[in-house]
């Protein structure tokens, strides 16, 4: 018995069943799989791509509704006050914060958006406006911009797409003319640039990938080449750097493992150094860095925390101390969430601090996918249509 996530509370075995002629792109190396719990009826497996077509069956457990009594008794999640301060975030645009991030006002967007939706919120945006908006910082190249009036570039474009799929509206994309503005990034050894000026980082790897599976269209690309270069990139400990020879990073490790995984890819990961590296990020105060001898950032709860749970290793960690110093770093009185306890709060933490409260399967949250980076529930539309 193979075990994901091991001692989570309230849950149920699973056989995965594979499905052999559904695939999901022609470019992707995996099959789309079902769970079928023995007290749930048939559900399907949001993790596309981390079963090769080798994989023939497994066991695995399978969350109950998350309503119910969570084994993460250490406090509670001000979730009307975080609602209340990612909508006044949206209509302040003249205060110090929004000015000096007007140029990446895209994945601001996508952090408060999807923090909304993880918090079971998305109804208290205008949809139509937002959709507007984001189609207006499209450009020509097809590529989109952190704001109106500036440069395309790859990281803004995955969070355009991203914030899309979360109102079902993909539909207004010109899939093609996206899809090959992100092929045309692609360099020969298989990285990717960000943008025209040639920036090179396995960040724009992830992005790429991710964003042309979300849009089917992964064969647009050579997947073979993109996942070599990211293999080029792993290092003696373990983790992933930004180019080859880089230092290891937990923000890197998350791109490398989420692109890897999202192709069909994760027999390239050593997982037991990788997990052993990851779980080294614990601190004694619960929280979790990104490098060694770093002070602990809530950000990592989400860099982390989804590289643990794609390679089945979450059990390494201590989860409980781990929920605990999220939810210390909360503003209590007007909402947000800080790197760390007594912190000024920002959109970019809270989003990363919901989302890995998620992860732990915090009562009340919609799942998130560790891979996508999206709520469960969203990429199943995309991969399935329910």
């Amino acid at each position: 018995m193979r075990e994901v996530g091991q001692a989570r509370p309230a849950k149920v075995m699973a056989l995965l069943i594979i499905i052999k002629p559904k695939i999901v792109d022609p470019a992707f190396p995996t099959y789309i799989f079902r769970l079928k719990p023995k007290e749930e009826g048939i559900v399907y497996f949001s993790f596309i791509g981390y079963f090769t077509e080798q994989t023939t069956s497994l066991f695995l457990q399978v969350p109950k509704s998350r309503n119910q009594t969570s084994g993460l008794g250490m406090g509670e999640l001000e979730i009307d006050k975080h609602v209340q301060y990612v909508l006044a975030v949206e209509k302040k645009k003249d205060d110090f914060e929004s000015l000096v991030m007007e140029h990446l006002r895209m994945n601001g967007a996508y952090w408060g958006l999807t923090t909304l939706d993880i918090l079971q919120k998305l109804g208290s945006v205008d949809q139509d406006a937002v959709v507007s908006w984001v189609m207006s910082c499209q450009h020509d190249c097809g590529g989109f911009s952190g704001n109106v009036g500036h440069d395309p570039h790859v990281l803004f474009t995955l969070s355009a797409v991203q914030i899309l799929a979360l109102f079902d509206r993909l539909d207004v994309l010109d899939i093609d003319k996206v899809s090959s503005c992100i092929a045309g990034l692609q360099n020969e050894d298989g990285s990717f640039s960000g943008d025209i000026w040639g920036e090179i980082d396995t960040r724009f790897s992830y992005c790429a990938i991710c964003c042309l599976a979300i849009l089917h269209r992964l064969d647009r690309i050579n997947v073979e080449k993109a996942v070599n270069y990211i293999v080029s990139c792993k290092n003696l400990d373990g983790g992933f750097g930004c180019t080859p020879g880089g230092e290891s990073h937990a923000g890197q490790i998350f791109c490398c493992v989420g692109a890897l995984a999202i192709t069909g890819s994760l027999h390239h990961v050593d997982k037991d150094l990788l997990g052993w590296w990851l779980c080294e990020r614990q601190v004694k105060a619960g929280g979790l860095n990104g490098r060694p001898e770093k002070l602990p950032d809530v950000c990592y709860s989400w860099w982390v925390l989804s590289s643990l749970t794609i390679i089945d290793r979450v059990h390494w960690i201590d989860k409980d101390k781990l929920a605990k110093f999220i939810l210390d770093c909360q503003d209590k009185e007007n909402g947000g969430i800080s790197d760390r306890p007594d912190d000024a709060v920002d959109v970019f933490h809270t989003y990363f601090g919901v989302a890995g409260l998620s992860l732990l399967e915090y009562p009340g949250l919609k799942a998130i996918d560790p891979a996508y980076a999206l709520p469960v529930d969203v990429v199943n539309k995309i991969f399935f249509g329910r």
